[in-house]
C-alpha cells in the first residue's frame, strides 16, 4: 500500500543510503525536507519529487551541494540546482505528462516545452541538463543538440515557430533560442535509484538508432 508523501520520501532516502552511502543520504535530507514542506502546501507532487531527489542524490555523489525548487527569476523555479566549487548546474525534470488540451498533439507540445525549458533556464547555470525517467522519451529538436554557434537561421526560425504555437506570454525569444545550451540528458531509473548521463548527441542517436525518433528537423 502506498504511504504518505513523507513515508515515500523517507523510503527513498533509505534506498539512497543503501545505493550511495550515508554521506549522500544525509546531504539529501535537506532537499527532502524542503519538498515535504512544499507538498504540504500543495506545490509539488510525489512522482516529480521522487525524480528530483534521485537527481539530487546523483549530483551529491559527484560532489555538488544541491537545492531543489530553487527560485531563479520572476516566475522561473528550477527543479534541481547544484553548486560545486565555482561551477553550477541546473536539472529540469521532464516526465512526458500532457494535459487533456494536448490529447491530439502531445509530441509537438512536448517538443516545444522541452525547447522552452532549454531556452529559458540554461542561462542561469554553467551547465543545463534535462532529466527524464526511463519510461519516457524526450523529443529534442536537432538545433538544441548543436552548440549555439552552429545553429542556422532557418533552424532558429523553425524552432521559434514551434515555441510560438504554445508560448506567447511571454514568448520564447530568438535570442534565447540562439544562445541557449543543453549539456546532457539524464535518464532516471527510479526502481534502482540511479541515473545515467548521456550527451545530447548520444541520446538523440540512441533514439534514432532504435527507430524511436520520428522527427525530421
Amino acid at each position: 500500500m502506498k504511504g504518505t508523501f513523507a513515508d515515500d520520501v523517507e523510503a527513498l532516502v533509505e534506498s539512497v543510503r543503501r545505493k550511495y552511502g550515508g554521506r549522500v543520504a544525509e546531504a539529501l535530507e535537506r532537499p527532502a525536507s524542503k519538498l515535504t514542506e512544499l507538498h504540504g502546501k500543495g506545490i509539488v507532487k510525489t512522482n516529480h519529487s521522487v525524480l528530483e531527489l534521485i537527481c539530487a542524490a546523483h549530483l551529491i555523489s559527484r560532489g555538488y551541494e544541491v537545492d531543489v525548487e530553487r527560485h531563479l527569476e520572476g516566475p522561473l523555479v528550477c527543479d534541481v540546482y547544484g553548486v560545486k566549487g565555482e561551477g553550477t548546474v541546473i536539472v529540469e525534470i521532464e516526465t512526458g505528462f500532457t494535459s487533456p488540451e494536448h490529447a491530439l498533439d502531445p509530441l509537438t507540445y512536448l517538443r516545444a516545452r522541452i525547447a522552452s525549458k532549454v531556452a529559458r533556464y540554461s542561462r542561469f547555470a554553467d551547465r543545463f541538463c534535462l532529466a527524464t525517467p526511463r519510461n519516457n522519451l524526450l523529443e529534442i529538436h536537432s538545433a538544441l543538440v548543436k552548440p549555439p554557434a552552429h545553429r542556422t537561421v532557418e533552424e532558429l526560425r523553425r524552432l521559434k515557430a514551434l515555441c510560438d504555437l504554445y508560448y506567447s506570454n511571454p514568448p520564447v525569444t530568438l535570442e534565447e533560442l540562439r544562445n541557449c545550451r543543453l549539456h546532457s540528458v539524464m535518464v532516471i531509473d527510479v526502481d534502482d535509484v540511479s541515473v545515467q548521463d548521456f550527451s545530447p548527441d548520444e541520446y538523440r542517436e540512441m533514439l534514432t538508432r532504435c527507430g524511436l525518433s520520428r522527427w525530421d528537423d
